[in-house]
């Protein structure tokens, strides 16, 4: 696995596991005022039709800096626009009446920062609702940093935190801006038997092994899969068919301002 874009085929094999936190925000996403709903970091636009279905009438723009991505939220058909923007950059025309981000802002640090940028940038009683992972310290995660600083020492050694937070700071942090819940919810995933490779490695390969597949050439990919393989193994057991039990942490927002 090489290069920087994300694959949207591997991203969709688990399509229905990453939408259902996006669908248990979008049930807490309070009364809008007018304007357009962005869907920041869209991906393949799996939450477009639903953010359609839920605000119809309003413009559905999704943003995402990730050129097949985009490509594939296209063909949804439920997006009035597309941008291509990463988010430290972009800025909205106008003031939308939502922001609404899908298991996306952990990929950026400062969050003491970015979530009142993004906060500012509202319609006056417009919403900022996010979905993060929160799954840094579980094996799965966990196994990534440890084995890629063991056999890659030189490029692995001090690899960054995620800036992800409990429910109780992200209140704390966005109390003072609105009108704010937070909560966090454990999802068991049922990860369907693979002929190839351990069903959670399948599971993070499209997300949480991109940063470090991308640094590693054939042989050291084979070689650090086979060690993450092996230690997924014991952390999570196959059932008798094959398949394996992920739990996976989340945590969620909704800021009205």
């Amino acid at each position: 696995m090489s290069g920087s874009d994300w694959n949207p085929e591997h991203y969709a094999q688990f399509r229905g596991l990453r939408l259902r936190p996006a669908l248990d925000l979008l049930a807490q996403v309070p009364v809008l005022p007018d304007g357009a709903v962005i869907d920041l970091c869209c991906g393949n636009g799996a939450v477009g039709a639903a953010l359609a279905a839920r605000f119809t009438g309003r413009d559905v723009i999704g943003v995402d800096s990730s050129p097949a991505m985009l490509d594939e939220a296209r063909k949804t058909g439920a997006y009035s626009g597309l941008v291509g923007a990463d988010i430290n950059d972009w800025q909205p025309e106008g003031g939308p009446a939502l922001i609404f981000s899908n298991a996306a802002l952990h990929w950026l640090g400062d969050h003491a920062a970015l979530m009142p940028r993004l906060a500012a940038m509202l319609a006056p009683g417009g919403v900022l609702a996010v979905q993060m992972p929160r799954q840094w310290g579980a094996a799965s995660h966990r196994f990534i940093r440890d084995i890629a600083a063991s056999l890659f020492a030189d490029r692995f050694a001090n690899m960054p935190e995620t800036p992800v937070l409990s429910a109780v700071k992200y209140w704390e942090m966005l109390a003072p801006l609105g009108e704010v819940s937070t909560w966090e919810s454990e999802y068991v995933q049922r990860l369907e038997p693979q002929a190839e490779g351990h069903p959670v490695r399948m599971f993070t390969q499209s997300t949480a092994l991109r940063p470090v597949l991308a640094k590693l050439n054939a042989d050291e990919t084979r070689a650090f899969l086979n060690a993450y393989d092996a230690a997924l193994g014991a952390a999570y057991p196959l059932l008798p068919d094959g398949a394996a039990l992920m739990p996976f942490r989340r945590v969620f927002f909704t800021l009205t301002v």
